[in-house]
């Protein structure tokens, strides 16, 4: 039978409830029995709470006849029960119906000392509303919990969690019906378990992966590996080198490093490990109630051992919660220039909340910058100090220092229930006992601390090979390569090698042989010191103004400015210097002068064509060229002495001339019929940010964004009322249209789970009718193309394929949630059928997609998210222009800003003339 006790546990573990279930014995542990009488206790007080004309009940008969009585609160004595279930229903209220000759409404009540409430709590009140339900022959459909200090009530529809408890109904049952126990996995309940002895002594047996601190997923990756062990997950780490474009990136955590330093037994480092203790060092440790809300020890170990000296600020009540804080200020204050140093995040949130609650000191005051300064350990150590122990705890690693606690059984949370009881005794042992925990935690850092200061070098002269530890960027690499270091212990033997090496051949043993040294490759010198113009250009003035349209104008000198730019022949390119002339006026109304572009006379590069830019932006932009192999070509082929920052105002320059065009192109989209979405990652800087994609059949727009949150795009399309095509990420659920999911993305998911699930009778059943369903369709639209006139006879087969899954009932986990992932999708996969010109996959946009990923790798993360912004305005352009069957270069080259009127003139034939930013030569 499954009761609360079997499905309260199993929320925390799966192995904790079959050790329940069968009887298993375990050995006392002092917190899991302190809760447990906490949890009776509580219960015991709040029934007394209940009012007073409470009806006690021994069987769940009894309810059924007295749910016409008026109402009141009846305690059950014993659990009810319905089939195989049964709940430890702490109280039931009867509240009266809305009308004559109904029953009354059924309400659960579970009393829960916490002040905080859990995920676990609501499902065990669900559970308790669904085992009464059963059993009662009524609906249940609210449930209260009556919790914490001041027993506040927190009323809960039951609906909400219904489809949860019954998942985890039928997963218990399945657990119990087995006849062994679960694999092991080592998880946060375990502190707090009557078992934790049993299970990590059978961990260490069977060399777990839980033990790192591996999840069931985190496990179930490995094991599809064949790696089932520490030892096993040892031998996979591979040292690689650390991309420049990562610098800015935190170092990621790497379970098989933390493997191989447990096997050798040393102290492995990963990239520069700083620690600054620039002063007087400060290790400080915080007990507290976190259900309350409570600080009530803080204590200090000022300086190294054996000169420090500890500190202790004790509050009894909450009241005195700020005379601690402001005694921590005042300690701090007292030291010359104070290092402030704790373990995890526990203190740093103290530290926030404190000065939230009783204010903080000045930023230019000891304490202030103590607290604003104040360094993590546990951020120092992760990812970049591998200590050889399972975890990162300060207990773990301060032991595997050869530190020890003076209560070997003292923790983190024995200090609560060891407050708990000191509230309640006011005992002095036991505040002593709390004060002596918190001391030892404090020296435990300090000998951290110092550890790590050794290790990284700032605390003494020793390198971390003297110390036992091990740099990870000195391993070999367990796979072997051709190209290895040669190293030997004979030293004749290294010498030999070095004068095989191919420029000492070439520079010292064949010029001694006779033969010709090899020349130097020199570059060639620019060719841009000849000023004089080649071909003058007389642009012919505007008719009326440029700003308020007056033809009224004053005529003054004629300017002229000569630019080095790029002629482009049929089948050539050549370098050309050019003089362009133009006569300058005055507006008479609005005084504004115009004579030559304004791009000439606002620009850094004014010395450069538009051709020149077009070049180059067609080569970086629509080639994927780097900007560095650009600067070498255009040196080397038309001796242009462009250095690189002139090349990134070019694409500045022409960044903000197409701003335009990409705005144009977004506005026709969002307003249009049709939009492919999608997005992918980006690199800025070493630090992720997001690019957007939107689409349609001829032209495709790249939006930047910071994160992958669906308000973006949510805004962004809030207005359009096309129909919308995407995959399956639940951002765009949220907009208010006609979308298509991509069947592509479903038809890969789909044979993903056939290829996991080989055997699985009732997934294939699913997969070979989706099959069936979907493939005349994509032959009607190769023969009919995207038109719902033939595409809606299909909706009869959809409606077909959605009752024979609803009449069926599926056993297999696979199965069914494919079978809710239909359900769920109903009204988006199919909706290319009920509209012309939708396609049912999102090809378009992964196809833009890609184009940005080749820019992408060019980039390779070392532009600004202005420099990314400013790619993603051209690459718009660029790939319009390909959806269109346009040429890039040529657009670029007529200086047009509209891709509209430029096609049109495409499809009149016309060649395109010189032309200089919009101004017809």
């Amino acid at each position: 039978m499954i009761t609360s006790e079997l499905f309260e546990a199993y929320l925390a573990c799966p192995t904790k409830c079959f050790l329940k279930s069968i009887g298993e014995s375990s050995k006392e542990n002092a917190y899991a029995t302190w809760i447990e009488n906490r949890k009776q206790s509580y219960c015991r007080e709040g029934v007394k709470r209940l009012p007073p004309n409470t009806l006690q009940i021994v069987d769940i008969r009894d309810l059924k006849r007295v749910r016409l009585m008026v109402p009141q609160c009846l305690v059950l004595d014993r659990a009810v029960q319905a089939q195989d279930l049964g709940s430890s229903v702490h109280a039931v209220q009867l509240i009266p119906p809305p009308g004559a000759h109904r029953s009354s409404q059924i309400v659960p009540i579970r009393f829960v000392h916490t002040n905080k409430l859990s995920r676990a709590d609501r499902l065990l009140i669900g559970f308790d509303a669904f085992v009464l339900s059963n059993a009662a022959g009524a609906q249940v459909g609210l449930a209260k919990i009556i919790h914490g200090d001041h027993w506040s009530v927190f009323k809960m529809k039951t609906s909400l969690v219904s489809r949860e408890v019954g998942k985890v109904v039928s997963k218990i049952t399945a657990l119990l019906s087995a006849t062994s126990p679960p694999e092991i996995v080592l998880n946060r309940h375990c502190p707090e378990c009557e078992f934790q002895d049993r299970c990590r002594k059978r961990a260490i047996e069977k060399n777990d992966l839980s033990l790192l601190g591996l999840t069931d997923k985190g496990k179930a990756k490995f094991n599809r590996k064949g790696i089932f062990t520490v030892n096993q997950l040892s031998y996979t780490f591979r040292p690689r080198r650390r991309a420049k474009r990562f610098a800015g990136r935190s170092e990621k955590y790497h379970h098989s490093l933390k493997a191989l330093a447990v096997r050798e037994g040393k102290t492995h480092l990963v990239g520069n490990v700083q620690l600054q203790m620039e002063g007087t060092p400060v290790f400080f440790d915080v007990e507290g109630l976190p259900d309350r809300d409570f600080y009530y020890l803080i204590g200090l170990l000022v300086g190294s051992e054996p000169a420090a000296q500890h500190h202790t600020l004790w509050a009894t009540e909450a009241a005195d919660e700020q005379k601690i804080w402001r005694g921590l200020l005042d300690i701090l204050s007292s030291i010359n220039n104070p290092v402030l140093l704790h373990y995890g995040s526990f203190e740093t949130s103290f530290i926030k909340k404190m000065s939230e609650r009783y204010g903080k000191p000045t930023e230019d005051s000891a304490a202030g910058r103590a607290i604003t300064t104040s360094t993590n350990l546990l951020s120092v150590i992760f990812a970049q100090v591998y200590f050889p122990c399972y975890s990162n705890g300060l207990k773990e690693i301060a032991r595997f220092l050869g530190f020890e606690w003076t209560d070997t059984l003292s923790s983190g949370l024995q200090s609560i229930a060891w407050r708990y009881e000191w509230e309640e005794s006011r005992d002095p042992a036991i505040r002593e006992k709390l004060i002596a925990y918190n001391a030892d935690d404090c020296s435990a850092l300090s000998i951290v601390a110092q550890s790590i200061a050794r290790l990284t070098g700032s605390g003494s002269g020793e390198s971390p090979s003297e110390l036992g530890a091990i740099r990870v960027e000195s391993l070999r690499k367990n796979s072997p390569s051709k190209w290895h270091t040669f190293k030997s212990p004979v030293s004749d033997l290294d010498q030999i090698n070095a004068a095989a090496h191919w420029n000492y051949q070439r520079d010292r043993v064949y010029v001694r042989s006779g033969l010709e040294k090899r020349r130097t490759i020199r570059r060639s010198k620019t060719m841009s010191r000849h000023k004089a113009a080649q071909q003058t250009i007389v642009l012919k003035a505007p008719a009326s103004c440029p700003e308020c349209g007056t033809e009224w104008r004053t005529r003054g000198r004629v300017r002229s400015i000569t630019v080095q730019d790029l002629v482009f022949g049929r089948y050539s390119v050549k370098r050309r210097i050019v003089k362009y002339l133009v006569q300058s006026h005055c507006c008479r109304g609005c005084r504004y002068d115009f004579d030559l572009h304004e791009w000439y006379l606002r620009g850094h590069a004014r010395k450069w064509g538009w051709n020149v830019l077009s070049y180059f932006i067609y080569h970086v932009v629509g080639l994927r060229v780097p900007q560095r192999t650009m600067q070498h070509t255009l040196h080397r082929l038309f001796g242009f002495d462009l250095v690189h920052s002139t090349l990134n105002n070019l694409k500045i320059k022409a960044a903000d001339y197409y701003s335009v065009t990409r705005q144009r192109i977004l506005n026709r989209i969002i307003h249009g019929g049709l939009i492919h979405a999608d997005e992918t990652q980006a690199n800025i800087k070493g630090h992720l940010a997001y690019v957007w994609v939107l689409t349609n059949l001829r032209e495709v727009v790249y939006i930047l964004a910071e994160s992958r949150e669906g308000e973006f795009i949510q805004d962004l399309l809030k207005d359009f009322k096309g129909v919308l095509v995407s995959d399956f990420y639940a951002a765009y659920d949220a907009i208010e249209c006609p979308q298509q999911k991509c069947l592509i993305h479903f038809m890969r998911d789909l044979n993903d789970e056939i290829l996991s699930n080989p055997f699985d009778e009732e997934m294939n059943s699913i997969v070979l009718g989706f099959a069936a369903l979907v493939k005349p369709m994509v032959e009607t639209i190769d023969q009919r193309g995207l038109k719902k006139y033939f595409l809606r006879k299909h909706i009869k087969d959809v409606d077909r394929f959605y009752r024979f899954l609803k009449k069926s009932d599926f056993t297999s986990e696979a199965a069914s949630k494919c079978k809710e992932r239909f359900e769920k999708n109903r009204d988006t996969l199919f909706t290319f059928l009920r509209f012309d010109g939708v396609p049912w996959n999102n090809n378009n946009a992964e196809h833009a997609i890609k184009a940005f990923a080749r820019l992408r790798d060019v980039i390779s993360g070392t532009s600004t998210k202005k420099g990314v912004d400013e790619y993603l305005t051209l690459l718009s352009v660029s790939e319009s222009c390909e959806y269109q069957g346009l040429d890039f270069l040529e657009f670029l080259r007529s200086g047009q800003k509209d891709l509209e009127t430029f096609a049109r003139s495409r499809r009149r034939a016309v060649r395109p003339r010189v032309h200089i930013f919009g101004t017809t030569a």
